[in-house]
């Protein structure tokens, strides 16, 4: 479970505990702000307006707002990169990237398959993350020694599912119109091959991988903010995230997350001709 425990966070000063206190301060504050919009039918939506339907709300605004805050006050040193409201600089060596609502769409639907995206990074990478689904209560961590899932029924460890070929596994995405026509075709690659594929899930589909509910996540044209918080969870739930080259993910693009290395090498090479 600790591909990502205390070692080299340490050496930058990290605290486990107070990361992962003010990591669900964080998360409590966007819940606070985002909840009294979620399944309302005068819900504030605008659109982006890049390429093509974009959605914001002013749940997004406000809860990247209300986190903020709190860094400012809490963590001034560190930088910040967030969705809404772009980059801050730091000089800690540290930045939190935050996606306030990862699945606007979704949200807007009333589908509680959207979170809250919170993570701490390093330049090469996430060192501790936390997916966070308010409307359910459920609250996803991994990193700095942690890889838990608080909800209705407690707090649980989060472990992924081994030993699953590509022929039995579980394939999750975003959308079925997965990126350019060339990646749509490596995506039919897998999905071909595998028992079930299942689409819409957004962040929570990370979630369920880093549970042991689902084998492979595959999407493209992701963000950093969309990203982040789910490789921490993953990688310490014993899972593996990368591009569809082997790679590191945390910059975004192409990603593929899988319960395993075996089914992720599997996987990955029917992408990596994309």
């Amino acid at each position: 479970m600790a591909d990502n425990a205390p070692g080299p966070a340490d050496a930058a000063g990290i605290d486990p505990d107070a990361i992962s206190a003010l990591a669900d301060r964080l998360a409590d504050a966007a819940r606070a702000a985002i909840l009294p919009h979620f399944r309302e039918a005068a819900v504030d939506v605008s659109s982006k307006g890049l390429g093509g339907y974009d959605p914001v709300t002013q749940a997004d605004r406000d809860a990247e707002a209300a986190m903020r805050d709190i860094l400012a006050r809490d963590r001034p040193a560190d930088a910040i990169v967030g969705e809404e409201f772009g980059a801050k600089d730091g000089t800690s060596g540290l930045t939190w990237v935050l996606d306030p609502i990862d699945g606007t769409r979704a949200f807007l639907c009333g589908s509680p398959t959207w979170g809250v995206l919170i993570a701490l990074s390093r330049a090469d990478g996430p060192v501790f993350g936390l997916v966070d689904q308010p409307y359910t209560g459920e609250r996803f961590r991994g990193g700095l020694g942690r890889a838990d899932l608080e909800g209705p029924q407690g707090i649980r460890p989060l472990g992924v599912r081994r030993g699953r070929s590509l022929a039995q596994a579980t394939l999750a995405t975003t959308f079925p119109e997965i990126g350019s026509a060339e990646e749509q075709a490596a995506f039919a690659r897998v999905s071909k091959r595998v028992q079930l594929t299942r689409y819409g899930m957004d962040c929570y589909a990370y979630a369920m991988l880093a549970a042991g509910q689902i084998d492979l996540v595959i999407e493209a044209g992701l963000k950093p903010y969309d990203i982040h918080a789910p490789i921490a969870v993953i990688a310490a739930a014993g899972g593996i995230v990368t591009d569809w080259r082997g790679g590191p993910a945390h910059g975004g693009g192409r990603v593929l997350a899988a319960a395993d290395p075996a089914l992720h090498r599997q996987a990955l090479a029917l992408l990596s001709d994309a």
